[in-house]
């Protein structure tokens, strides 16, 4: 009979298509992770709300990079102070965001995480790193005629805001011509490891303002050198 036919042909064709979805096809079918829907809209509210704030305190955080003494002008005004702080903070959740997209730390044992969990754990990384640099910090702390010590600490937010404003406008441009994730990925590292260097040598121009070259040497890879190693060798081994 032909129909009878015609049905054992399809019985035993073989299926040549890959029926596991590829690593592409599974992040477009998961979707975007809540967490990262929740991050985008708290950054995208918070910075609604604190735009008229930085770009009042902008021309001091630039001054800031071109002079030692810029900190300590910044550092005068109660108000501006506060504000640089509370822009500084919002400023960590794009971080968190660009470091999960973009893979920055890539330690082993966030590959096997789901999306949700890897962006946590990132976020859990980054806090355990702030607050082994604050234990630092107080450990290291002088007994006295520490003004200048307090000073070099904070001037850490001012780089850090001027840092993540060069990398968003830096990743926005990217994105719209094109680029692969791993050439954004790169312009991203230099631009971090650029502003490190010379957050080091402002530190270290604000820290010489009290103390002499060698304890102010010190002080450099107790207070960065040692926190930044540790991150970087924790993405390495862990």
């Amino acid at each position: 009979m032909p129909n009878a036919g015609i049905e054992e042909a399809f019985r035993s064709g073989e299926l040549l298509l890959n029926q596991v979805p590829s690593a592409q096809e599974g992040l477009a079918e998961s979707g975007t992770p809540v967490a990262v829907t929740v991050l985008v809209g708290l950054f995208v509210i918070s910075a609604i709300l604190l735009l008229k704030r930085f770009l009042n305190i902008l021309p001091l955080l630039a001054d800031s990079i071109f002079r030692a003494r810029g900190s300590a002008s910044l550092e005068g005004s109660v108000r501006n102070l506060h504000d640089r702080n509370l822009i500084a903070g919002v400023m960590l959740i794009p971080l968190v965001l660009i470091t999960y997209r973009y893979r920055l730390y890539d330690a082993a044992f966030l590959r096997d995480l789901s999306d949700n969990l890897r962006l946590l754990s990132i976020a859990g990384v980054l806090v355990a790193w702030l607050i082994l640099r604050l234990l630092l910090y107080l450990w290291m702390k002088p007994r006295r005629r520490y003004d200048f010590y307090q000073l070099s600490q904070r001037s850490g937010y001012t780089f850090f805001i001027l840092l993540m404003l060069l990398v968003l406008i830096t990743v926005g441009i990217l994105m719209l011509t094109g680029c692969e994730d791993a050439t954004i990925r790169w312009a991203v590292y230099a631009e971090m490891g650029l502003s490190y260097l010379v957050f080091l040598f402002r530190r270290a121009q604000i820290l010489s303002l009290s103390c002499n070259p060698v304890r102010t040497f010190l002080y450099l890879c107790g207070l960065e050198i040692l926190p930044t190693a540790a991150l970087v060798v924790s993405a390495v081994i862990l």
